[in-house]
């Protein structure tokens, strides 16, 4: 069975990964979710000597990736891919709404996430680049204590990199008609601020 999703759409410091958490602990009309965050992921697969369906050159590769503040490729969505197939298998279960948090990052990845899951809605987290850099700065989300990627060139560059390639993921998803949540996000705004308009969107669904 194809679990459903929702996909997190926001730039670095938007609050994606308080938002998904939130989203978890508490659920919403009584939808039980699994919280799939891409770069908690890939921060951790870069920590360890081994990783189930993937090898020690792609481990590697993925530490090239996380020090340059790259994406994966389509030809190596393979390694995002299996790292979501681990998550589901240990962690969501049937019926669970999956939240994808980092993925995908583009549409070429996009294309590949749909043979792997039903995208039903998509909440995108708008914001300004100075409120990024606020938020950032004074840690609103509470999940940037152990970041090592939050060096103002690199965010520069994800913000960079979010404009050209992850935004056109809105009007890709609408054009498969999942349903689009447009959030304004300030540089003190916490997810149960948002959660009761989520709510009602996803009662529509």
């Amino acid at each position: 069975m194809t679990n459903n999703a929702i996909l997190l759409v926001g730039p670095t410091g938007s609050g994606k990964t308080p938002l998904g958490d939130y989203l978890t602990e508490k659920s919403l009309n009584n939808i039980k979710f699994a919280h799939f965050d891409f770069g908690e992921h890939l921060r951790n697969a870069a920590s360890k000597s081994s990783i189930k369906g993937l090898t020690s050159k792609d481990i590697e590769y993925i530490k090239e990736v996380l020090s340059a503040g790259a994406l994966l490729e389509n030809e190596t969505f393979y390694i995002a891919g299996t790292l979501l197939d681990n998550f589901i298998e240990k962690n969501a279960r049937s019926g669970e709404v999956i939240i994808l948090n980092g993925l995908p990052r583009h549409t070429g990845q996009a294309e590949n996430i749909l043979k792997k899951v039903n995208i039903k809605a998509v909440i995108s987290l708008e914001c300004t680049p100075q409120t990024v850099l606020e938020r950032i700065g004074k840690n609103s989300g509470g999940d940037r204590t152990s970041r090592v990627d939050d060096e103002l060139t690199l965010v520069k560059k994800k913000l960079e990199t979010f404009s050209k390639r992850t935004a056109p993921l809105i009007e890709f998803f609408s054009s498969k008609n999942a349903k689009i949540i447009k959030l304004k996000v300030e540089s003190s705004t916490q997810p149960d601020a948002l959660s009761e308009i989520i709510a009602k969107e996803l009662e529509q669904l």
